[in-house]
Parts: C-alpha cells; structure tokens; sequence
C-alpha cells in the first residue's frame, strides 16, 4: 500500500497538476482522492494530507497540485477554519454562541459591536447555512455569506 502512495505521489509531484481541493488543501489526498465528491472523500483527502505531512513538500516543490509562491489569503484561512471546525460551527451556529463561532467572526472581521447580531443571525438562519445541499466549506461559507448580505448590519462583511 505504501508503494502505491508513494508511486502515485511521485506520478503526480513530476507532472505538478494544479487540482488542490479548496476544502482539503493540495498534498497526496488531494491526488489520491481527486474526482470524488462528498465530506466522506473530503475527510479522506484531509486525513492523508495530515497523515503523511506532505503538503510542506508539495509546498516546498510546487508540487502534489501545491503552489510553492502563493500566499495565504484571509479567505484561504476562512475556509481551511471552516473545513476543520464544521461540526463545531453547526452546534455553535444552531445554538447562536460559542468560541469556534466566535473565531468565525473574527475571521470575516465581524466587529465586537456587532457579534451577537451576527450570533443571533446564524441561530436564527442555520437551517439556510447548513441546508442539505451545502455539503463543503466552501457550500456553507457561501450559504453565511448570502445571509449576511441579506442583512444591514452584516451586509459590510459579507464577501458574496
């Protein structure tokens, strides 16, 4: 099983394919799971990157789809937040408080002044947030965003 990793990461490193999942980073997950759909192959995806540490390789290289000159956007770490925390934000979102739903608004500069209305607008939309269909990090942002555009005190956050 290790050699069929290694080989796939050594196929995928020289061709340097850009197909890093949004949700998942780039690594050998990435590769190795590209083309699936849904949080199982995500999970999958995100556990092989950890597991074998190789995005700083493909980081390093440029390869394993990984960039080696890019930066770190906010909303790169809005949705890599997202993607790690998703089940922490539901139960915080569906209850209107808690510390990973805070780190959230601090992420999408939500000032203090008006963090509870932003508290209480994913309380009381979380059932648009977290609609079936929104099955990806990047689903769900998308889903908050259209919300808080929808609302004039978060309307200014919103990036949607």
């Amino acid at each position: 099983m290790m050699k069929k990793l290694l080989a796939i990461a050594l196929i995928a490193g020289s061709a340097n394919i850009a197909m890093a999942d949004q949700d998942v980073g780039c690594g050998l997950g990435s590769m190795v799971w590209a083309g699936q759909s849904g949080p199982l192959f995500k999970a999958f995806a995100a556990t092989t990157n950890g597991t074998f540490g190789n995005q700083t390789f493909g980081i390093t290289t440029g390869t394993l789809g990984c960039q080696s000159n890019g930066a770190i956007t906010s909303r790169a770490r809005l949705s890599m937040f997202t993607g790690s925390n998703i089940e922490h934000l539901a139960r915080d979102m569906s209850v209107g408080q808690g510390e990973s739903l805070n780190v959230l608004a601090d992420l999408m500069g939500v000032k203090s002044a008006d963090k509870a209305h932003f508290f209480q607008a994913t309380k009381t939309n979380f059932g648009t947030i977290f609609a079936p269909e929104n099955e990806s990090a990047g689903q769900i942002l998308a889903a908050l965003e259209k919300v808080m555009a929808a609302d004039a005190t978060l309307a200014p956050y919103a990036k949607a």
